[in-house]
């Protein structure tokens, strides 16, 4: 990611915006649609089911809130690592970009083991419907969450080997709009799957 690069790839489009950064916002867009799909299938299908999910569907609120905290916390080490980016404060930078994608690496765990605590009791996606649609929720939300973790590192090796830098740290507001936009999704899956 040389300067050079750093400037063509921050070229305005016709609306104003830099390219890379439109093109963020509409794969952003993309996914908005997908997950909206996946959750308004969800609405559907528990407002036809009005004993949803049944004593056999309960969630732990616990957990789920574990994991609500450890993104809301990674989002927030997302936006200092950009921000020491934009200071030159590259070993900062570095350090809030690890933690980021530690935090993810967290989420992922915790995650992993509620589905091993399901296996174990016996529940699997097609043991009804409430379960089918939470391992299809949650399990393309964790996806998103591991190509978030899997983009973090790539741009703290950059870092790391000096490829990232002021000049190009919009990469990092980039793949902070990707990380805010999983975490956003989790909002929205925590209260529908835990809470409701």
């Amino acid at each position: 990611m040389s300067d050079a690069h750093a400037v063509s790839a921050s070229h305005e489009s016709a609306t104003g915006i830099p390219s890379n950064k439109l093109g963020v916002w509409l794969f952003l867009a993309s996914e908005i649609m997908f997950f909206a799909g996946l959750i308004g299938a969800y609405l559907f299908l528990r407002m036809s089911h009005p004993a949803w999910p049944g004593p056999e569907g309960h969630l732990s609120v616990p957990i789920g809130t574990a994991n609500t905290f450890i993104l809301i916390c990674s989002s927030m080490t997302m936006v200092l690592a950009y921000a020491e980016m934009q200071r030159g404060r590259q070993t900062e930078a570095q350090r809030y970009l690890l933690l980021t994608a530690l935090l993810g690496s967290a989420f992922l765990g915790v995650k992993a083991y509620e589905y091993s605590a399901k296996f174990h009791h016996g529940i699997f996606p097609k043991t009804n419907v409430f379960w089918s649609c939470y391992f299809t929720l949650t399990g393309f939300h964790a996806l998103h969450v591991l190509g978030g973790i899997i983009t973090n590192l790539y741009f703290w090796i950059q870092a790391r080997r000096g490829r990232l830098t002021v000049s190009n740290a919009y990469y990092l507001e980039l793949s902070g709009l990707y990380w805010h936009f999983v975490d956003i999704v989790w909002i929205f899956l925590f209260p529908l799957l835990y809470l409701i």
